[in-house]
């Protein structure tokens, strides 16, 4: 079942009679831009424009240049049709005496192709707080001002706490296959980021002979890795 937003200035006229036989939530707002502000979460944005052509394609262009990412329907009489254009912007036009399978096939492809927004990720160890989506991170609060390769190496490491990597495996793993440069780049890069952790540099522990790991004790619990807002 879709939410859907119909944003009409008909009154006491069902915009889309068919909806009446589907399941589908609707709310409906003024078809008007101040009213665009606080309008309500939706999957399928409804503009009625059967009466007021002008006004929905202004409505329409609205939404798309105020960054709506939400699939836009126009509703619309057969007689209309000849004046609809890509430059209105919207994703598919539906009749307003559609039936209820055409209107609901109609909605469900119209949610299919919207683009789903990337996962993005937040690490979080020993309090150490590793947001992927904005290349930031913080411990216990205090933001680190890290190069692009510090930050990955930071993240690759919290991703995997208590676990051992020898600087090869961490060549591989931050700096890629295809890097030509010597071990002692992940020593150099473990030292800066040591010093940016000012008195939490022991996170990033030495493992004589072997490699670096990311130290989390059993007090500190490890969360792991969530989706952004999870």
């Amino acid at each position: 079942m879709a939410q859907l937003l119909i944003l009409t200035s008909a009154v006491n006229s069902e915009v889309l009679p068919a909806l009446a036989l589907l399941s589908h939530g609707t709310r409906i707002i003024p078809a008007q831009p101040d009213q665009l502000v606080n309008a309500p979460d939706a999957d399928v944005i409804l503009v009625d424009a059967r009466t007021n052509l002008i006004g929905a394609r202004s409505l329409c262009q609205i939404l798309r240049t105020t960054g709506n990412t939400v699939p836009l329907m126009l509703v619309i009489t057969e007689g209309g049709l000849a004046a609809v254009s890509a430059d209105w912007g919207v994703d598919d036009v539906i009749l307003d005496a559609a039936g209820p399978a055409e209107v609901d096939a109609r909605i469900r492809l119209a949610i299919g192709r919207s683009p789903r927004p990337e996962e993005t990720a937040t690490i979080r160890a020993a309090g150490v707080v590793i947001d992927e989506a904005s290349y930031s991170a913080k411990v216990h609060g205090r933001p680190l001002d890290l190069t692009y390769k510090e930050f990955e190496l930071l993240r690759f490491l919290a991703a995997h706490p208590s676990r051992v990597f020898t600087r090869e495996q961490l060549l591989s793993e931050v700096w890629g296959y295809d890097y030509f440069g010597g071990t002692r780049t992940v020593d150099v890069h473990v030292r800066r980021l040591r010093a940016k952790l000012g008195d939490q540099e022991s996170l990033i522990g030495t493992v004589r002979n072997v490699g670096y790991r990311f130290n989390v004790s059993e007090e500190d619990g490890v969360r792991g890795i969530h989706p952004v807002g999870a």
